[in-house]
């Protein structure tokens, strides 16, 4: 039997027609093909070694083992035998742990015979196709392609149906530290995020970074500009320096004002002169010039 793949990844490096929609039918064509659908034992089944999502939604898997509950499994799993007496799950991997959460002892499934590379391949890219993933899975997803079927980028962006600066810019995000790449598996801050820090090339500085960032809740650009800050220090002095020399205008006070003020102020002074403790607090508004007075009153004898 002809790969399902082998339109959409052999044949060179030139994109054929369509390529997108060759993508989903390839995978359709191995995950739906019209087979037998037989009961297996849900303890033979084991999860697919090519699977690139790393982190399942506990409640989104809950509310399918709900669905499966109410309304059981409308789609079986596809499975492929291995030398050891197990099946391992080529796609359908969030439907097997519904049914494990359910305490099934058998999941219906439909059995293909298919190479670790087809596998890998059906698994990659149906998870590709769901939006869910993140950017950190998703760059695994592509460098796993390009390994599996020696393409080259240019290529692989090409079937996918996507630009190239959008596949390069997923597997850049691969070389960034273990800690910032958990960041964004854990969905602790954004492939923008993790795409800013890769301007700072000192490994020690970039996760002292990322921690400020995820102490501090920075968005995007509160840590482009504390990164430029960092990568530009001369700048950022020449600022401050500049900002320091800009003396705030003084108002210009009329002639009346001035004496209105003046003679108030004397008033002032004569109640304080007679043993009369007078506070008063004075503020300049756009609008006028408040002066607030407080007399205390006598105390009682």
């Amino acid at each position: 039997m002809k790969s399902p793949f082998s339109r959409f990844f052999g044949g060179g490096n030139k994109a054929e027609p369509s390529v997108k929609n060759e993508v989903e039918e390839a995978a359709v064509e191995a995950v739906h093909a019209a087979e037998e659908v037989i009961k297996l034992p849900i303890d033979k089944i084991v999860p697919n070694r090519f699977q690139p999502r790393t982190i399942f939604d506990d409640d989104k898997i809950e509310e399918l083992s709900r669905t499966i509950h109410t309304h059981g499994v409308i789609q079986p799993i596809v499975v492929r035998s291995t030398a050891d007496n197990q099946y391992e799950i080529i796609a359908g991997e969030r439907r097997y742990r519904a049914m494990k959460k359910l305490q099934w002892t058998e999941v219906p499934a439909i059995v293909r015979d298919l190479s670790d590379k087809e596998t890998a391949s059906i698994a990659l890219i149906e998870n590709l196709q769901r939006e869910e993933l993140t950017a950190i899975e998703e760059a695994v997803a592509y460098q796993k392609l390009l390994e599996l079927h020696e393409l080259t980028q240019e290529a692989l962006a090409q079937r996918l149906g996507k630009g190239q600066s959008t596949v390069a810019n997923k597997l850049r995000l691969l070389k960034l530290p273990e800690e910032v790449q958990q960041a964004i598996l854990k969905r602790e801050i954004s492939e923008r995020h993790a795409r800013a820090l890769i301007a700072i090339k000192d490994r020690p500085l970039q996760l002292q970074v990322l921690q400020q960032t995820l102490e501090n809740d920075w968005n995007v650009r509160n840590l482009e500009e504390h990164i430029h800050m960092l990568l530009h220090p001369d700048e950022a002095e020449q600022e401050e320096v500049a900002v320091k020399k800009v003396k705030p205008k003084r108002k210009a006070i009329s002639k009346d004002l001035r004496i209105a003020l003046n003679t108030i102020k004397q008033s002032l002074s004569m109640v304080t002169k007679s043993g009369i403790t007078v506070k008063t607090e004075e503020e300049d508004t756009e609008e006028y010039y408040q002066i607030t007075v407080k007399i205390p009153k006598k105390k009682k004898a």
